[in-house]
């Protein structure tokens, strides 16, 4: 299986004690969230974890151990915009945190392990294309040798979203307005050796040299490992996503950045109390099993196909 760590929160940036703890002891709970009584026991156990996906804005706590991660084939999926903290309240300083961070993390395991995602675009008075192209450009020279890809997206109005994000006054783009930025964006980032690929757009960007992303990919994984991997698409992501079938082991309303665009936290007050029940040493990202819980082993199992490749 591929394990997603995860799109519901950023465990490297806060839980990264939590997911060492479980990955020493080889397994994890994890709540449905549907059925919050109902909650899967998962394996990390090397022989059925084929591959690691972080999703993150800050991989800074866990970077000094990430040798403990060796018997794992893992890579990132590393969020760096151009906002302000109107936008991003508690992501640390881009020039003093941020940036360190991502060249860092790719000098330790490689610039094919790390990918920036310029995620999401959003559009207001004072986030004009404009100021997308000239923030994009200066972030693109400072990763430049230090990423291969980035993946970029636009904003989509969920209803936390649009609640969430009423004090930045945000409108809609043109599909031909988002179009010339995806243009433009790709141009500024083939200058400096990186190549820019679409996630979950409903909008073919391919004219543009943009191909679709696919964020959760086995293909990565066999570039990376050698070995294929015969997994499927996911089911449970909507029509235009690209990703391949993965478990997430995060829970929603855990994620301390307050970013107003996130779909993944519903409100403050939801996420301040979910995280003051977070124990590193629990099997659950917060709170306890409780005596209405169900518990329930998961079914995994390896999707290596047991050939070698050697990039044939």
């Amino acid at each position: 299986m591929i394990l997603s760590v995860s799109r519901r929160t950023d465990i490297p940036a806060f839980y990264s004690e939590w997911f060492y703890n479980r990955i020493r002891e080889g397994y994890v709970l994890v709540r449905n969230p549907r059925n919050p009584h109902r909650i899967a026991k998962i394996s990390l156990l090397p022989e059925v974890v084929d591959g690691i996906v972080f999703w993150t804005k800050n991989p800074s706590p866990m970077i000094d151990r990430l040798d403990e991660l060796e018997p794992y084939s893992c890579y990132f999926q590393f969020t760096l915009n151009a906002y302000g903290t109107d936008v991003e309240p508690s992501v640390p300083s881009k020039n003093d945190v941020v940036l360190p961070a991502f060249q860092k993390l790719s000098r330790k395991i490689g610039r094919d392990r790390v990918v920036w995602r310029y995620d999401p675009i959003l559009f207001s008075e004072r986030y004009s294309a404009e100021y997308h192209l000239k923030y994009f450009r200066l972030l693109a020279a400072k990763l430049s040798g230090y990423t291969e890809t980035c993946t970029v997206s636009f904003l989509d109005f969920y209803h936390s979203t649009e609640r969430n994000t009423q004090p930045l006054r945000l409108r809609r783009p043109a599909a031909e307005e988002k179009a010339e930025l995806m243009q433009r964006l790709s141009e500024t980032a083939k200058e400096f050796g990186i190549a820019v690929v679409a996630c979950a757009e409903d909008i073919s960007f391919e004219p543009y040299g943009v191909r679709p992303a696919r964020c959760i990919d086995p293909d990565r994984f066999e570039r990376l490992t050698g070995y294929r991997l015969s997994v499927g698409k996911d089911p449970n992501q909507r029509p235009a996503c690209g990703c391949a079938a993965s478990i997430d082991i995060g829970a929603y309303d855990t994620c301390g950045h307050g970013c107003l665009y996130c779909y993944a936290n519903h409100d403050a007050p939801t996420v301040r109390k979910n995280r003051a029940s977070h124990n590193p040493s629990s099997p659950l990202l917060f709170g306890e099993v409780g005596e209405n819980d169900v518990v329930t082993v998961r079914s995994t199992a390896s999707c290596k196909d047991g050939q070698l490749t050697f990039g044939e």
